[in-house]
């Protein structure tokens, strides 16, 4: 059993999995974002010129079904303060292809010069996008996951979430869906040179780009390729 985590190992051995068997690997998913990440990636001119018009970018997604309704109006009124609050900042939402979360999504925010809302992107644009900005909010768990391993804040718009490890390490912040709370975070990460600091030089407990060599050791030991069980 590879294991990404500490915390997944012990979930393992809670069902009674044999300890002799579990690798702490780190998660490949950040394996495979490192691969495409590119200093010299370009992006599609539109965005390349919108992020070039701004002292900070934000990266927004939001889908989650929990999130529908009155959350996501929470959430994307929050957003309308947060354009006002930042006059150097610009807003870049990849607007998901739900209608419900459109209809919400252009009736807050349509109008407001300094958002741009786009077409949900490939992966390769998406993970290069990342890498870009300087802060992430969202409600997918995924982003909590790849987002630290560059560096990059990411402040969670839900009320609980199922990946732990990146809210205990530090990475990313849980701020629910309170107007007032995601404005407060996003402000203190934007102005606060230390407050960001402390998240983006987190260790991102998911990965650190190794984790597929470690699981080929793991499987030659296994199969009595090398002599020493691999740590």
């Amino acid at each position: 059993d590879f294991a990404p985590t500490a915390t997944a190992k012990a979930n393992l051995l809670k069902e009674g999995t044999d300890e002799e068997k579990i690798f702490v690997t780190s998660n490949t998913v950040i394996d495979a974002l490192l691969s495409i990440v590119d200093e010299k990636y370009a992006l599609d001119a539109e965005l390349e010129n919108f992020l070039a018009q701004h002292k900070q970018n934000i990266l927004i997604t939001a889908h989650r079904r929990e999130n529908q309704g009155q959350p996501m109006v929470h959430i994307f009124q929050a957003l309308r303060r947060l354009h006002e609050a930042l006059p150097e900042a610009g807003i870049i939402f990849p607007v998901h292809k739900n209608p419900k979360v459109r209809a919400l999504a252009h009736e807050a925010l349509d109008g407001l010069e300094r958002v741009l809302m786009i077409e949900p992107l490939d992966y390769a644009p998406f993970a290069n996008l990342m890498n870009r900005v300087d802060l992430i909010m969202t409600d997918s768990g995924g982003l909590q996951e790849e987002a630290p391993a560059l560096g990059k804040p990411v402040l969670v718009m839900r009320r609980e979430t199922e990946p732990p490890e990146a809210i205990a390490a530090g990475t990313a912040k849980l701020v629910g869906v309170e107007q007032e709370t995601i404005l407060r975070e996003a402000n203190e990460l934007l102005h606060s040179e230390a407050a960001y600091a402390k998240m983006a030089k987190a260790v991102n407990p998911y990965g650190d780009g190794h984790a597929s060599e470690r699981i080929v050791q793991a499987i030659l030991w296994h199969f009595g390729r090398t002599a020493d069980r691999p740590g």
